[in-house]
């Protein structure tokens, strides 16, 4: 069974810029798609940005695109999500999660969730 542990959050200035990691063992690892998700307080769960097993197709949320970059560490097995220029708004735990296919909804597609990385960005 997959799992998944992230890491990289912390609190950063707006215009910061932080990189976050999500660690994967267990599992057939290759053959799954990989996104981000994050939860502000009070909001509902949204998608952040994803990648397919292959790493060749990513998908981004209108919010982050041209900001944050995800990538795919082979050797590591993990997945990375480099964000630049950040804002107040992108404050909230931010999540990986694994899928067979790479959607950016409904969650349920995705089988496999870490425990979250809290990003803070203050003004």
């Amino acid at each position: 069974q997959v799992q998944l542990v992230e890491s990289g959050g912390g609190s950063v200035q707006t215009g910061g810029s932080l990189r976050l990691s999500c660690g994967a063992s267990g599992g057939t690892f290759s053959r799954y798609a990989m996104g981000w998700f994050r939860q502000a307080p009070g909001k509902e769960r949204e998608f952040v940005a994803g990648i397919t097993w292959t790493g060749r197709v990513t998908l981004y949320a209108d919010s982050v695109k041209g900001r944050f970059t995800i990538s795919r560490e082979y050797a590591k097995n993990t997945i990375l999500l480099q964000m630049n220029s950040l804002k107040p708004e992108d404050t909230a735990v931010y999540y990986c999660a694994a899928s067979k296919e790479l959607r950016s909804s409904p969650l349920s597609v995705y089988d496999y969730w870490g425990q979250g990385t809290q990003v803070t960005v203050s003004s």
